[in-house]
């Protein structure tokens, strides 16, 4: 007792106290755990959502593919038709390498993921491979899918933790090869982006758009450089240039 003030800290007294700490704690991590489950449940279905409804509008877009684009040259003013068609023409031009380009990159990473795994003793290393460079045109969730495969196979296969290591060094090579070396090599070159170019317009377009501003970038970045360079040689011609 000191100063008129006392305190009794016997056993059984912190042990109440921290019980109690505990009850109170843990009823506030299991809130805010079901709060984290429900956001990432609705998140987890919105992707969902989104990777359902991409091949279905892609389809139906190139099953009209020719009609429409006999539609949209209809509406275009005579004079403007020639330029418009040309510009239609380089952009189909710049898609047609952008798909090439990103098969290539499946193609490389998944003989990546299967050796790698192979490599370190995976029994399903070459399912588990193709289909995480099958994937990789998804961002984020095929990365993620492949991943969580791959980390199953390790928990299942390997006694102890060397499996999870090794998933985690190749997937993080995997990551480091596609994002600064195969994408804007093999894709990025092709539709005439540097490599800054390529990741600035996957985080743009990410940070505006989310999941669907990464899935389109570099298509939709092809499409701007095309409109841009047409309308800088329309600005270089004009009068009030030269004038």
């Amino acid at each position: 007792q000191e100063m008129g003030i006392k305190v009794q800290l016997d056993g059984t007294g912190i042990r109440n106290i921290l019980s109690q700490q505990m009850a109170a704690s843990g009823d506030e991590i299991w809130r805010a755990a079901l709060a984290s489950a429900r956001i990432g449940g609705t998140a987890v279905l919105g992707w969902l959502a989104t990777l359902v409804l991409i091949p279905v509008l892609l389809f139906y877009l190139l099953l009209d593919w020719h009609h429409m684009l006999a539609r949209v040259a209809g509406a275009v003013p005579r004079r403007w038709l020639g330029q418009t068609l040309g510009m239609a023409r380089e952009v189909d031009t710049l898609l047609a390498q952008y798909l090439r380009g990103q098969l290539l990159v499946m193609l490389v990473l998944a003989v990546y993921y299967s050796v790698a795994l192979m490599a370190a003793g995976f029994d399903v290393a070459l399912p588990v491979g193709i289909i995480t460079g099958l994937l990789v045109f998804i961002p984020y969730l095929g990365f993620g899918l492949g991943l969580i495969l791959a980390l199953i196979a390790a928990v299942l296969q390997f006694s102890d933790w060397s499996g999870v290591i090794s998933v985690a060094v190749i997937y993080g090579c995997g990551q480091v090869l596609e994002g600064f070396f195969l994408t804007p090599r093999l894709v990025g070159e092709r539709i005439g982006l540097n490599p800054l170019a390529v990741i600035f317009a996957l985080l743009a377009f990410g940070q505006l758009f989310g999941f669907v501003g990464v899935l389109l970038a570099l298509p939709a970045s092809a499409i701007l450089m095309v409109a841009f360079k047409h309308l800088r040689r329309h600005y270089l011609r004009s009068s009030f240039y030269n004038a």
